[in-house]
């Protein structure tokens, strides 16, 4: 049964930033890692998350000045998290319910070991079917009859 961590997220560099972080500072963070979210964090705790959609609904869409205004003030607070033995289809089916991109992963003790995104999803599901649908045809035409019997 495949799982969050390893099978969808591996080697990922964890992307934290303090609450009092202008959001200005964290968009550049982001600009430069190539990623749409950020996880805002006090110590090793999570207080919440920082999307692109954030930034465009809650400060430039609000006319907030993305220099003074700290991440703390627009984050998305306590937000949900998966663990990372749950499995990728429940991560996707929350994600398609609550209408989230990303979501961050996080231990049974609350340490933060990622964050997950929409597209992370999109490419293993899609391989995943992709085999299934391999297998299945191999099976069809009996290329695959009696394996693992």
């Amino acid at each position: 049964m495949s799982k969050i961590i390893p099978d969808v997220i591996h080697d990922q560099t964890l992307t934290l930033v303090p609450a009092g972080m202008p959001v200005s500072d964290a968009a550049r963070l982001m600009r430069e890692r190539n990623i749409a979210a950020v996880m805002i964090t006090d110590g090793p705790v999570l207080q919440g998350i920082m999307t692109e959609r954030d930034i465009t609904r809650r400060v430039v869409a609000q006319g907030l000045d993305p220099s003074a205004t700290p991440v703390g003030q627009v984050m998305t607070a306590n937000p949900d998290t998966l663990g990372p033995d749950d499995r990728p289809l429940d991560a996707l089916k929350l994600m398609q319910e609550r209408q989230f991109r990303h979501i961050p992963v996080v231990s049974a003790h609350g340490g933060i070991l990622g964050m997950l995104s929409i597209r992370d999803l999109y490419g293993f599901v899609t391989a995943e079917l992709e085999n299934n649908l391999r297998s299945c045809e191999l099976y069809v035409a009996g290329e695959s009859y009696g394996v693992g019997a």
